[in-house]
Order: C-alpha cells, then structure tokens, then sequence
C-alpha cells in the first residue's frame, strides 16, 4: 500500500451574500402575505422568523450565495437562475472547476497530471452525463469521473474513495470536487430551514508519495471512515419519480418535497452518534481526542459541535482546537469541513494531528485521520 498526500486544496466561496436580518425581514413579509389566505382556511401561520432564534439555534448570521437575485423576493423565494443549452457549461460545474483550478494551483501540476475527478456533493444539477465528467472535459482531465452523494458527508465519503483508490495504486492522482449550490434547493418559505444553508465549493487533491519522503506543508492521510444509519429525519423527497406520483404531471409539487428535517430529533442524535464515531476511529490509532492538535468538523450547529467536543473531551473546547466557518459562511453542506481545514490548518507543525470529521442525512459521518508532514 502505498502513502497518500493531500497535495492541493481549493476552495470558492461567492461574492455574494444574505444576512439574518434580510432574511427574516423576507420570510416575514411572506407570511404576512401569505397568512389571509391560510387564515380563510383556517391554517394561519402563527409563528414568524426571529434573529435570535436563528442565532441561538444554529449559530449562523450569514451565508453566502451563488445567486442572490430572487431569494429575498417574498413572491419568489428561490434563486434565479435560469437554464443553460446542452453545450453551454452547467451552473454547478462552472462552481465546481472554480474551486478545482485553485486546487490544481495549489497542488503545483497541470490537470493532466490527473486521472480521476469524483464530484462528491449532496446535491447534483442532473443524473447524466455525470457532473463530474463535465468538470473533467472543461478541465482537460484524462482517466475516469464520477459523481456520488451522501449528504453532508459527500466530501468526507469522496476522501474515502480516493484515498483507498490511491494508496492501492488503482489511480496515481485523484481530484474531489464539492460544488454546493444547496440554496438551489432550500425551502425559504420553512421557518426551521430558510435559515441554515449556504453555498460554497471545495476541491482537494490526493496522490501518493514514496516511502521516506515528505512534503512539508501538506498532509498524509493516515486512514478514513464512513459509518451510515437510516433515519428520516433529514430528508428530501425531490427526485424524478415525483412527477410520475401526481395527476397533472406538467407541474411539479415542491412544497413538502424539499429539504425538511426534524432538528431536536438531528440534533440529538448526530451528537451522540457523532462523539462515539470520533472516539472510537481514533481509539483504533491508539489515539484520544487530546491527542488531536485540531478537529475540521461539519459545518452545519455551533452547539452541536461543541457538544461533540465536551463529550470527547470532557470540557468545553474553544476556536483554536475546533475552529468554526458556520457564523460567517452558514451550513454549506459537504464543503463546509473542507473550507475549515482549508482556513485553518497553516499554523500546525510537522507530526500535529487533525481530524475532519462530517455529520449528514442518512444519517452518514466521514472522516480523515490526517498528519502535518
């Protein structure tokens, strides 16, 4: 088996952003709107978005976003992006190559020097042709692509893959690429969701190195691990299967069909089953939580996070051993991680251990146990 590096990471964040009280100042005018017709049916909307709530309950006072025209139109609620033609280059594989070029600059090749590309992401533009094949053709990547998906942990389970497919000499270099457009699919009109997403893309590269070198600066990847659970209680019922379960089949139903989840309910349990995946993939090392100079975890609740770390820990852990992008960016689903560890990783000496760690639907966690060379 062979050593397995991350050579290159990219990350692309949109210029573009909302802030909480945009965003409730939206979703209220909605409801206010909206309430005389429900309230003739007897279904009024009693509760309004609040700052502090969003605060309180998740930690985010912004997000970024791909397209910001639309979202905070009370009569649209959506981004606007319009369709592109065949042979125009797709929306999410535009984000995608964006982050890939910084990648590919900060690993010091050329995009032939690559012969796979996996698109890990939790949602995709389309089935076929692959998203990631189109990121490979804008590239000029020779070799193979592939796009997978597990949620939140997309990013997490793409390291996965490429890391066992590099260190058993299947493939010499492997990009993953995480291009998150999730506002695309975010139900602004849901008072427990409206709030939590934003968009963002990462990239990184893994390649192997010979025994005895190092690469100061970089990481070995020193194993990953998936771990998956069904629960219902992050969902999303929007597939192409919709349309075929509705009567008039020339209108597709969103309401109840985008991303909906049950937040005491994740909450509890991700942190539980969280803390247990962490401490015992690192027990497996001989390693503890105290052990690990820095944790990247998914970027998705502040208190959850910190409830993970106390766990493990025993006591409160603070920025500089878990650092946080979730106040500034919102939950950018499986690039949040990797924009952590992107951020905050330049100050580790050679020999300190980190560990990325993703929590997502399914549910489904990831993780790489990495080491600055």
């Amino acid at each position: 088996m062979k050593r397995v590096i991350i050579s290159g990471i990219g990350v692309s964040i949109p210029e573009a952003s909302i802030s909480n009280e945009e965003l409730v100042a939206s979703f209220n005018a909605w409801v206010d709107m909206e309430n005389p017709k429900r309230e003739a049916a007897g279904e009024p909307l009693l509760q309004k978005s609040d700052v502090a709530f969003i605060e309180y309950a998740s930690g985010v006072k912004n997000r970024h976003v791909l397209v910001h025209d639309g979202i905070l139109d009370p009569e649209r609620m959506a981004p606007r992006i319009p369709p592109r033609a065949d042979e125009e280059l797709s929306v999410m594989a535009e984000f995608g190559v964006a982050s890939a070029r910084r990648a590919i600059a900060d690993a010091g090749i050329e995009p032939g020097d690559i012969d796979m590309v996996i698109c890990a992401a939790s949602h995709h533009q389309r089935p076929y042709p692959a998203i990631a094949i189109e990121i490979q053709n804008a590239l000029g990547i020779p070799g193979a692509a592939f796009d997978m998906g597990l949620g939140c942990s997309s990013a997490a389970a793409g390291l996965h893959v490429a890391y066992n497919l590099v260190r058993t000499g299947a493939q010499r270099r492997v990009l993953v690429v995480t291009p998150e457009i999730i506002t695309g699919h975010l139900n602004f009109r849901d008072r427990q969701t409206h709030f939590i997403f934003g968009d963002a893309s990462t990239a990184v590269i893994l390649e192997p190195i010979e025994e005895g070198e190092t690469r100061p600066g970089r990481f070995e990847v020193l194993d990953t691990r998936g771990w998956t659970q069904f629960s219902n209680n992050i969902r999303t019922n929007f597939g192409f299967l919709l349309r075929a379960g509705q009567e008039d089949t020339s209108v597709v139903e969103m309401e109840g069909n985008m991303i909906k989840q049950v937040g005491n309910k994740v909450f509890k349990e991700v942190t539980v089953a969280g803390h247990r995946f962490i401490v015992n993939f690192l027990a497996d090392h001989g390693l503890t939580p105290h052990d690990v100079r820095r944790f990247w975890l998914h970027q998705a609740n502040a208190r959850m996070n910190a409830m993970i770390l106390k766990l493990a820990f025993g006591h409160d852990v603070g920025h500089d051993r878990a650092p946080m992008v979730l106040e500034r960016l919102g939950n950018t689903a499986a690039a949040g991680a990797v924009i952590a560890l992107y951020e905050n990783h330049k100050d580790l000496k050679s020999g300190d251990i980190g560990l990325l760690c993703a929590f997502g639907a399914g549910y489904s966690i990831g993780s790489a146990l990495l080491r600055m060379m």
